[in-house]
């Protein structure tokens, strides 16, 4: 079987069973192979877990060779949301694909991404009929807070990395991302990395692990 999105996939070691999934989503400008640089780090931590890695599914004008979830070439914030409502059917059906293809429910997936990843993350976990195992996003926010609000379905758990010197996305998003969770009964932790920009350092990408490895129920 080919997924509908070109993607990098990092198995596990030969006879391991696979018993979760990472789906990874890149930001603005990147690809599935950058991201996958993550699982590199934690591969070895999570014995029974297949990274999954998509190109997003449009070209990005600022940066050819890469790909994006949204256009971000207009300033126009119902422009923006409409693109990323459209990628979000776009990334659900992929995920049906992999859940296909491995066997796998929800409660087996960690959705994970930076930036416009990240983004596409909290969305996607909150909109979907079932809860995913978790979400961490880096360096991320809601889109649209009062759209998200009416579509809400379901409360995935998540943890939010940011550095504080992000000029990109700027840090107070990801405190105003938990308040609004945590009015919406949503369980969030967030983490502020202390001398980082717009990129997931290692301190960010070792509390990312732990807490996967904790909801994945790895000792």
């Amino acid at each position: 079987m080919s997924f509908s999105l070109n993607t990098t996939i990092i198995e596990p070691d030969k006879n391991n069973k696979i018993n979760n999934a990472i789906i990874l989503l890149h930001g603005y400008g990147g690809d599935g192979k950058d991201i996958s640089a993550l699982s590199y780090s934690w591969k070895r931590f999570l014995p029974n877990t297949i990274f999954i890695c998509p190109d997003g599914h449009e070209r990005c004008p600022i940066n050819p060779n890469g790909f994006q979830w949204f256009d971000l070439t207009k300033e126009d914030p119902n422009y923006i949301l409409e693109q990323s409502v459209n990628a979000e059917i776009i990334i659900k059906k992929f995920i049906v694909e992999v859940k296909d293809l491995y066997n796998l429910n929800n409660k087996n997936i960690c959705l994970s991404g930076f930036s416009q990843g990240c983004m596409m993350s909290i969305n996607i976990g909150l909109t979907c009929d079932e809860n995913f195992n978790c979400i961490v996003g880096f360096s991320g926010k809601i889109i649209n807070k009062k759209n998200l609000l009416k579509r809400i379905t379901s409360s995935t758990k998540m943890l939010l990395l940011h550095g504080d010197l992000d000029t990109i996305v700027p840090p107070n998003n990801p405190l105003e991302a938990k308040d609004f969770l945590l009015r919406n009964k949503v369980e969030v932790e967030t983490k502020l990395i202390n001398g980082c920009d717009h990129s997931i350092p290692v301190k960010a990408s070792s509390f990312a692990l732990k807490y996967i490895k904790k909801n994945f129920l790895i000792s």
